[in-house]
């Protein structure tokens, strides 16, 4: 199995800029790809970003497309996701999962939150207005 522990969250102000951080550890050769998602209090989890570790294919969702950028550094097992520009509706708990099985790149399999099989805590990002 694999553990994820996220960082980098924090309070900042609507225009500001975060550098999530998302360290992989155990059993790190199942990565196939790593997901970011989000989740505001009483809401489900909402797709943010993707990444296939080997080729670094990335997704985006549609509502973060051009503020946002996953990343990997492959020696320090970990993912990061850059989000530029904060909006108020941008507060949210940001989560860190990895999926373990091979798609096609571009696959709404690695969307899907229910398709993840591990989990990190999250790290909260509040933005103020």
């Amino acid at each position: 199995q694999v553990q994820l522990v996220e960082s980098g969250g924090g309070l900042v102000q609507a225009g500001g800029s975060l550098r999530l951080s998302c360290a992989i550890s155990g059993r790190t050769s199942i990565t196939v790809a790593v997901g970011w998602f989000r989740q505001a209090p009483g809401k489900g989890r909402e797709f943010v970003a993707s990444l296939m570790w080997e080729s670094g294919y990335t997704n985006y969702a549609d509502s973060m497309k051009g503020r946002v950028t996953v990343s990997r550094d492959s020696a320090e097992n970990t993912a990061y996701l850059q989000i530029n520009n904060l909006k108020p509706e941008d507060t949210a708990v940001y989560i860190c999962a990895v999926h373990p099985r091979q798609y096609a790149d571009g696959s709404s399999v690695y969307t899907r939150p229910t398709s993840y099989d591990y989990w990190g805590r999250g790290t909260q990002v509040t933005v103020s207005s």
